[in-house]
């Protein structure tokens, strides 16, 4: 009677450990790993139909996992930085559980692996973003005038516009896009924000930090780009509207601006016919916010 229970007892347990699976996504990562002696798998995607099979086993029992974006030039690193043998289960096992605080991580919640890769492509594409604009927005510096911190400034700048131009927008759910090309990457960032029950602007935090960073880059730099606004709410069309980046300023774009840059084709030129049900106008007017510049002197 003891022994069952605590056998009952560990399966409990089992249950309320939270876990976390390394992925290699893509096949050139899943060859990388095959020079490892103990990675015993050889088809990429019979992997990937075991590690499905595997999320759905601890799904079925209960258990909680995250899944990571396993990079094999990171486990390398990693490994060599630890003075760990990267040929053993167990060096492989340490990196995955660093990677569920550090790394690009989403929770598993049933959806299918199809489904669940490219989210977690986005999700790293998304951190390496931020990191990127954020490392370049720490080495602007200080003003040489004043002595005030040039990317601080730009990021309270770029807080503030983002709240403007949230608050401005039709009721709905609206996707916003900023991208920034005079950068030595061109950057992207995508921002979604939902309407509750009661009204009230939801956003992802994580989202929201690398949006804002983007645009502050933007600022800070006074590189070319744009921002661009869908807003989606039931029975209305959709409008689309934008701004273009001029200096540490936002210059709207004209209803025709926009349609030509939603109805060309980017490589060809060619006219695209424009969608159904959606409206591409001028943006609400942000008043002196959108006109004023932060930091200058």
């Amino acid at each position: 009677m003891e022994r069952t229970d605590h056998q009952t007892m560990r399966r409990v347990l089992r249950r309320e450990v939270a876990g976390t699976i390394g992925l290699l996504t893509d096949e050139h990562d899943f060859r990388a790993m095959r020079r490892y002696r103990t990675f015993t798998f050889d088809d990429h995607t019979t992997y990937l139909q075991q590690v499905e099979d595997l999320l759905r086993t601890r799904a079925s029992q209960g258990s909680h996992t995250t899944v990571a974006l396993f990079d094999p030039e990171e486990y390398a690193e990693f490994c060599a930085d630890a003075g760990l043998d990267p040929d053993i289960p167990s060096s492989r096992t340490r990196f995955t559980a660093e990677l569920a605080t550090t790394g690009p991580a989403i929770t598993y919640e049933g959806q299918p692996l199809a489904d669940l890769v490219p989210a977690l492509v986005d999700e790293a594409v998304r951190q390496a973003t931020w990191e990127y604009a954020s490392t370049l927005l720490a080495r602007l510096g200080s003003c040489a005038s004043c002595g005030e911190d040039i990317g601080r400034a730009a990021f309270v700048r770029a807080s503030h516009l983002l709240v403007h131009i949230l608050e401005t927008a039709p009721p709905g759910d609206r996707h916003l896009v900023c991208s920034v090309t005079g950068t030595p990457e061109t950057l992207v960032a995508v921002l979604h924000a939902h309407e509750d029950a009661d009204g009230a602007t939801q956003l992802d935090e994580a989202e929201a930090l690398e949006f804002t960073t983007v645009l502050a880059l933007a600022l800070g730099t006074q590189s070319p780009g744009g921002l661009v606004m869908r807003t989606s709410a039931p029975g209305n069309p959709d409008r689309i509207y934008g701004w273009r980046l001029r200096g540490e300023r936002l210059e709207p774009l004209t209803a025709g601006e926009v349609f030509d840059a939603y109805c060309t084709d980017i490589e060809s030129g060619d006219l695209i016919s424009p969608e159904s049900d959606v409206d591409y106008c001028a943006p609400p007017d942000l008043g002196d916010e959108g006109q004023t510049p932060g930091h200058h002197h």
